[in-house]
């Protein structure tokens, strides 16, 4: 028994598996991509809620 040629089988919307295949690798980087510069967005956050208490309370005491 043969394996079929991922070239040939059409899937969903009429694209071959290999086509399939390649979208979802290019569209789970860009998935990771945008997880990390939503980490380091989120750190960059922190940092400023930190300066600005610190702010806050240096101000206060004045």
């Amino acid at each position: 028994m043969e394996k079929p040629d991922p070239d040939k089988i059409t899937g969903p919307g009429g694209l071959t598996l290999r086509q399939i295949h390649t979208q979802v690798k290019l569209s789970t980087t860009r998935d990771q991509r945008e997880i990390a510069q939503d980490e380091s967005a989120q750190s960059l956050t922190r940092w400023q809620r930190l300066i600005r208490y610190a702010w806050t309370r240096k101000r206060g005491k004045t």
